[in-house]
């Protein structure tokens, strides 16, 4: 049962951080992601059956560290108005892929505070309790696994967005090669205990628990 709890707040997790990246876009001058139909919290509208379902279904069976991932919100980069004063980087993607994790860690912050202090004051009981963590353990982890600078992930669009221009060839590897150096870190992932760490630990930091 707590593992179709946990795809059920997976699935909305990530629904709330690919709308995010629409609606930056949108908000910076791009209307691809709102003519495309993806700027709504419909869960049908974002699955990725494999992203969404499947891997962490298997993930949460196995009792594992959970990620996943929804269907990319598109979005025109040519379309957004923020640039670095006119240079040849543009600042508008960093603000599109930041804009992911920063929506589960505001559903991170907001969802600790009640947790932390319904607990204090007794208006939770354990389900509830057990609930309100479950969001709070996933939404960190969908945002400090997004945050990792390793192409297809937020991380390292906002890594890419600070380098000089000198740097392209870099960029050019990273996405090159993308699918493998995702592929290593997946199994970075599931085979080091570094990431449960953290994530335990700020988890313990914000709730209290």
């Amino acid at each position: 049962m707590q593992a179709i709890f946990m795809i059920i707040i997976l699935v909305m997790s990530v629904v709330i951080h690919e709308v995010s990246h629409g609606y930056a876009a949108y908000i910076l001058g791009d209307p691809t992601a709102k003519l495309a139909g993806r700027l709504t919290l419909n869960p049908l509208k974002h699955l990725d059956w494999l992203g969404s379902i499947i891997v962490p279904g298997l993930l949460a069976l196995m009792g594992g560290f959970i990620i996943g991932w929804a269907k990319p919100v598109p979005y025109n980069p040519n379309n957004l108005r923020l640039s670095r004063g006119g240079a040849l980087r543009e600042w508008g993607p960093a603000y599109v892929a930041v804009a992911g994790p920063a929506a589960n860690i505001l559903l991170v912050i907001i969802f600790s505070l009640v947790l932390r202090f319904g607990l204090a004051g007794n208006f939770l009981n354990p389900p509830a309790a057990g609930l309100l963590g479950l969001i709070v353990l996933i939404n960190l982890a969908l945002a400090i696994f997004n945050l990792l600078p390793v192409p297809p992930l937020d991380g390292s669009k906002i890594l890419v967005s600070f380098l000089p221009y000198s740097a392209r060839q870099a960029e050019e590897f990273f996405y090159r090669y993308q699918f493998i150096l995702f592929i290593i870190l997946l199994f970075i992932i599931l085979n080091t205990s570094f990431l449960d760490r953290l994530i335990y630990f700020l988890f313990g930091l914000l709730t209290g628990q």
